[in-house]
This record gives structure tokens, sequence and C-alpha cells, in this order.
């Protein structure tokens, strides 16, 4: 019987931490020791103060252990990262006083880091549609008091850009949402990254031209394929090369260009804008961030480029990865399997 609530206790996903009458720990589970980054060797037969370093933790084990009494709490803990942990404590046998204490320890962390992501998530796309839709009323309550045809066809123009700006956020959302789910829409096939550059390239030209910038693009005669949904991998190098367009300033420059290395496919878009500080790069691939909306040039970006580009490239297996100096500009590379190298 003491075999199997032994081989019960170590299967548990949660931390199971027991205490004797004197304070000593008697069970703890391979769950706690993950949970608190303590080998059980260390911990059993010691004091649970002397292996954990929870003041509050110990206070509630000796709690249950004195008055017997059970509780629920959520209590933070540091090991290298800070943790949040749901711990219930109460005695074990019906001895009075009890002659032992249990502790269940539920890691909550990722849990809390959702609930914040989703909190964040909703405040950004308030705040993104709030900001058109003020704009949309403002402008017809003005109609609707009356203006001249010069004015009102100015006014008109505003609502339908800044409507296209809503269509361009939803579904910019809604193909964010596709995504995560972590299904292709359609079966991979092999894709020539190189076609993929030049065509968005050509359609990009004419902007290019009257933002009086210099875009090329750097491809080999010869194709560099990859296993991939195409229009995905279209999306991937529009996103790119709008987000370097309207960073860049006018007589800069932008690079579009695929290449191997190493057994990959790596597919680049350079530019010489100002470029991004670095206690900004880790963060440019999250939803919404942007590093200085002052130096766009232009607001019809949604803030979901670069994570839909994240997220399509993960869905090819691949990696991205920018790199950026100050006053120099920025680069972005995203590497994927080689067919060839196969």
């Amino acid at each position: 019987m003491l075999e199997r609530f032994d081989a019960l206790v170590t299967a548990l996903p949660v931390g199971v931490i027991v205490v004797g009458e004197d304070g000593r720990v008697t069970v703890f589970n391979p769950a706690a020791a993950e949970i608190f980054a303590v080998p059980r060797e260390r911990a059993i037969g010691r004091t649970l103060i002397e292996s954990v370093r929870s003041f509050e933790l110990d206070r509630r084990l000796s709690n249950a252990l004195r008055s017997g009494a059970e509780q629920t709490a959520e209590l933070t803990y540091n090991v290298g990262s800070e943790r949040r942990l749901e711990v219930t404590t109460r005695p074990l046998r019906g001895a009075e006083p009890p002659r032992e204490a249990v502790a269940v320890v539920h890691d909550i962390t990722r849990v809390r880091e959702l609930e914040a992501i989703r909190r964040d998530f909703v405040s950004n796309v308030s705040h993104e549609l709030r900001t058109p839709l003020t704009s949309v009323k403002i402008i017809v309550e003005t109609l609707q008091g009356g203006v001249d045809a010069t004015a009102q066809t100015e006014f008109l123009n505003d609502i339908a850009r800044e409507t296209d700006r809503m269509i361009a956020l939803v579904g910019d959302l809604l193909g964010l949402a596709k995504l995560e789910s972590g299904a292709p829409e359609s079966p991979f096939a092999p894709v020539d990254l190189c076609e993929v550059c030049r065509e968005v390239v050509a359609t990009q030209a004419l902007r290019a031209k009257q933002l009086n910038i210099d875009l090329q693009v750097r491809t080999p005669d010869d194709p560099i394929e990859i296993e991939g949904d195409r229009a995905k991998l279209v999306q991937v190098v529009v996103n790119l090369l709008d987000n370097a367009l309207r960073i860049t300033p006018p007589g800069g420059h932008v690079r579009v260009g695929v290449k191997r290395d190493d057994g990959h496919a790596e597919l680049y878009v350079s530019d010489d804008g100002p470029g991004i500080p670095s206690s900004a790069l880790p963060h440019i691939f999250e939803r919404f961030y942007v590093v200085d909306r002052s130096r766009a040039r232009s607001a019809t970006g949604t803030g979901l480029g670069l994570a839909i580009v994240k997220h399509i490239i993960e869905l090819h297996a691949g990696t991205v990865v920018a790199e950026s100096e100050l006053g120099v500009g920025t680069t972005f590379r995203c590497r994927f399997k080689d067919l060839r190298a196969r």
C-alpha cells in the first residue's frame, strides 16, 4: 500500500510536500523538486526552510501543524525567475494535534502570464480601434453640422482612410488568430523564395520611387526552394518590406534578397533607417509593439505585422532575427530548411 502511495505521489503533476510534527520534510515529490529547483534528496529529512527559501510557505505549514487550519493562497517564489504558486496547506491524520501537514503546490506562472497577455491584448485592441472610431465620430458630427462641398470631400476621404485602417486591423487580428491555431490552411509545396521576393519587390517599386527610396532585390538565378505556403511567405516579405519602406528616410536604401547559408535558405530585408535600440530588439515581434511611432512615415501600420511574420516563419519551422544599429539601419533575417540540402 505504501509503495502504491509513493508511486501515486511521484506521478502527480503538482508539487506535494509533507512535513512531520518535528517540522522535517518526509515527502517531496519530483514536481515539487522541479517547482522549487531543489533536489529531493536535499529536502527529505531537513526542515523545509533549509531547502525551500519561502518563509510564507514554511509559516503556513507550521500553522497547519499547530492549529489544524486549512488555507489556500497564491504565493510568489523566486528561483532565478519569479514564479506564481497556488498553495494549499492542511493537516494530515486525524490525531490531535496533527502529526503531519501537507502542502499541495500548483505552478500557475504560465496561467498568470497568459492572463496578463490577454489583458494587454484587449487593452491594445481597444486603443487601436478607439482612435479611428473617435476620429470618424468627430468627422460625422462635423458633417452633420453642415460644411461646404470641398470640406465635405476631404472629410469623406478621412472617413474612408480611418475605415480602411480598422479593416486592416481586424484583418490582421483574424489572420493572427488563424496562425496561432498552428494548422496550415493548405498543404505545403515547394516555393521558390527568389521568385517570391522578385514578385513582391515589383509590386512595391512605384511606392519606393514615390518615397525616393532606392529599392533593390538581390537573388541568384537558380531557384532557392523551401517547403511552404506560398501566400503566407509572400505575406512575410510584404510585411517586412512595408516596415522597411515606412521607416527609411528619403534618399535611403532598402535591400531584399535570398541566399544559401549552411544548408539553409536565408531571406533578408535590410534598410538604412534609424535603427532599433538594443533594449527594444527583444520585443519587436510582440503584438502592437512600436519602437517609436514618431519615426514611422505613416500611421498605416496595425502594429501586428512583425508578430504575423514571426508566426508564419515558425509555422514553416524557420527562425527570424533582427540585427540593428542606431543610425545605421536594420536587417531582418529569416532562415528556412533548404530543399536542396536534403
